[in-house]
């Protein structure tokens, strides 16, 4: 199923959030399990699921790297339930480095500054990555489908490298 045409929206890894919700919320309304309280039990059944499309739908146009996967996927490329690992040796140097200035931050003198640094670093680099990924994102050619997996990939492991920035930063307050 195609969320953006779920939604009225053009495909595009960048969306209108507001309007999204806003579409979103329209849906909900006109779906919604209450309004089939005394419908028979197959509309009731179909609401709920409706409902659930729906709510799937609105999650994954929210979230961006949810986004780019789906694009990918409207375009014949599924990268859900993947197990492909990046071949990028440049960016697994970089995550090395990263992950070792996360646990240096537990032992650091001035941990807030290192913190800070490691922020900015990562912002740096899902910046760039980003824009590549909106690239790679509007063209037909396979192969650029591809390094836009790649690129998708690297965002959820940065996405998971701030989860853990943020554990170790709710560590030192404790």
């Amino acid at each position: 199923m195609n969320y953006f045409e779920l939604f009225s929206l053009l495909p595009s890894y960048d969306v209108d959030t507001a309007l999204l919700a806003d579409r979103y919320r329209e849906l909900q309304r006109a779906v919604h399990p209450d309004k089939f309280a005394n419908a028979s039990e197959q509309d009731k059944r179909l609401s709920v699921q409706r409902t659930a499309q729906i709510n799937d739908a609105f999650q994954t146009l929210k979230n961006p790297i949810q986004r780019a996967e789906h694009l990918l996927a409207l375009k014949g490329l599924e990268l859900s339930h993947e197990s492909t690992t990046l071949k990028d040796t440049q960016f697994l140097m970089q995550q090395m480095d990263w992950r070792e200035s996360l646990e240096e931050i537990k032992h650091s003198d001035d941990p807030d500054s290192e913190i800070a640094e490691l922020y900015d670093s990562f912002e740096q680099y899902a910046k760039h990555i980003t824009a590549e990924l909106k690239l790679l994102l509007v063209s037909e050619l396979e192969a650029d489908h591809l390094q836009a997996a790649d690129q998708i990939r690297k965002l959820k492991f940065m996405a998971k490298l701030q989860d853990e920035l943020t554990r170790v930063e709710d560590a030192l307050l404790d």
